[in-house]
């Protein structure tokens, strides 16, 4: 496999062809079936921290993996080399793998009749003709902002701005060839506030598939800089049962939890707590969550999915129901069920919501706590059980009173999902789940 000179659409029918080779080479060495996957990437990273420069580099990253059967036996190799000489080691490596495992009979590639005809164009290739010394002067006005905004703000924790351009294609011995080019671009800023002896940090970012849609550099500096200094003076609260709004950008991290319970591979595994659960009413009935894999531009949109089956716009929850389980070709057939066309994840999962802003929800909410910071991994997939360090502000009478730390909120999931009380119009789209301000019910939030 040599290398390819540029990375962008037109190195499209290079990788292909790769692809076409890998997979020839396969089937010489005695493979039943095969499925490739080639990567071409490359990108510009610069960090800045009080005024210099820390790091400017710049990476390209070529390679391929893949996967063969032998019969119901399968085998795995990647590589990072070029050429036909890394070909055939690599699918020898993969084929002496297959003849070494166990037989599966759900392994294999899905159905040939299932795979994608026409792929969609999603406009996700938006390069950022970025020289390095442009890339740190908006890194440093981003800092520089932040440093103006508060005294109280006098340290930098690093500001970092990435861009990045790829492609990647996937073939198998199907025929079907799929691949695209894409490109990812991010700001983000870590300041450090410090007052009577205490030492709060906070954030802020930006990212987007396009250079220009990138918020401000100036106003991400700013807004880390307000976040961090706005956290001064946080303390405890007593322990007790009180409504928690959780912000837009934490609350995707609710659903993600979710989306991994009714995944497939934690499914068959029976290592979820939503075993069982299709067609239970798991939410409210006015909340539905969809996934719309087809959105021209957005960061988690794709034609096709890990099996190079088309992706489509499903509900995994209707009117507060479970209604589809999250499948590949391999966790469907373990449990007996067709494919979602979700091999690799979920697409852009759209999370239906109400017009109300976060003030809004504050008022709502009443007394209780908003939180804007999760710390540690304190969830028990098979149970449900949730316990994670949290920080954020008190909230009285609808109006926020003061910042918090060292508190720990703690609940069941199931018991979450089924007590959200309302999801705001602040939609997070910095990810693959939009989802507005979360407020739940209750949960029990343990301080001092």
């Amino acid at each position: 496999m040599s290398a390819v000179a540029s990375v962008g659409p037109q190195a499209l029918p290079v990788l292909q062809e790769q692809v076409e080779a890998i997979v020839a080479e396969a089937r010489r060495q005695g493979a039943t079936a095969c499925e490739v996957a080639v990567s071409l990437e490359q990108g510009l990273s610069t960090t800045v921290r009080h005024g210099d420069v820390e790091t400017v580099e710049f990476n390209r990253d070529q390679g391929f993996g893949v996967t063969l059967y032998v019969g119901q036996r399968k085998g795995s190799a990647s590589t990072s080399a070029s050429g036909s000489e890394a070909i055939r080691e690599t699918v020898a490596a993969a084929l002496a793998i297959a003849k070494h495992a166990s037989e599966d009979d759900c392994a294999g590639l899905a159905d040939a009749d299932l795979m994608a005809r026409e792929l969609v164009e999603l406009d996700l290739y938006h390069p950022w003709e970025l020289p390095p010394e442009r890339a740190v002067e908006l890194a440093l006005s981003c800092e520089q902002a932040a440093m103006a905004v508060d005294p109280r703000v006098r340290k930098a924790d690093g500001t970092t701005l990435n861009t990045h351009q790829g492609c990647r294609v996937y073939g198998n011995s199907h025929g079907f060839i799929g691949g695209y080019a894409s490109t990812r671009h991010s700001l983000s800023c870590v300041m450090i506030a410090e007052s009577d002896g205490q030492m709060q940090r906070d954030y802020w970012y930006d990212v987007a598939r396009r250079g220009d849609d990138l918020q401000a550099a100036e106003l991400i500096g700013r807004r880390a800089a307000e976040r961090a200094a706005a956290r001064l003076g946080a303390r405890s609260v007593p322990t007790g049962e009180v409504p928690v709004l959780f912000a837009a950008e934490l609350a995707t991290g609710l659903f993600g939890h979710f989306l991994a319970a009714i995944s497939g591979g934690n499914l068959y595994r029976k290592s979820s707590f939503l075993e069982g659960a299709l067609g239970q009413q798991l939410f409210p009935d006015w909340l539905s969550l969809h996934e719309l894999p087809h959105l021209r531009g957005a960061l988690g949109s794709a034609a096709f999915d890990g099996d190079g089956l088309a992706t489509y716009a499903k509900p995994f929850v209707e009117q507060g129901q479970l209604v589809s389980y999250i499948l590949g070709t391999y966790s469907g057939r373990k449990l007996g069920m067709p494919s979602t066309a979700n091999a690799g994840g979920v697409h852009n999962l759209q999370v239906s919501h109400g017009e109300e802003s976060q003030a809004a929800l504050l008022k709502r909410m009443g007394r209780g706590l908003l939180v804007t910071e999760l710390m540690g991994q304190g969830l028990n997939l098979v149970t449900g059980d949730y316990s994670r360090g949290a920080a954020g502000y008190w909230v009285e009478n609808g109006e926020i009173q003061f910042p918090v730390h060292e508190v720990t909120i703690a609940g069941n999931l199931r018991e979450m999902f089924a007590q959200i009380v309302a999801v705001g119009g602040d939609v997070e789209r910095r990810g693959n789940i939009h989802t507005g301000s979360v407020l739940l019910e209750r949960m029990m939030v343990a301080g001092s």
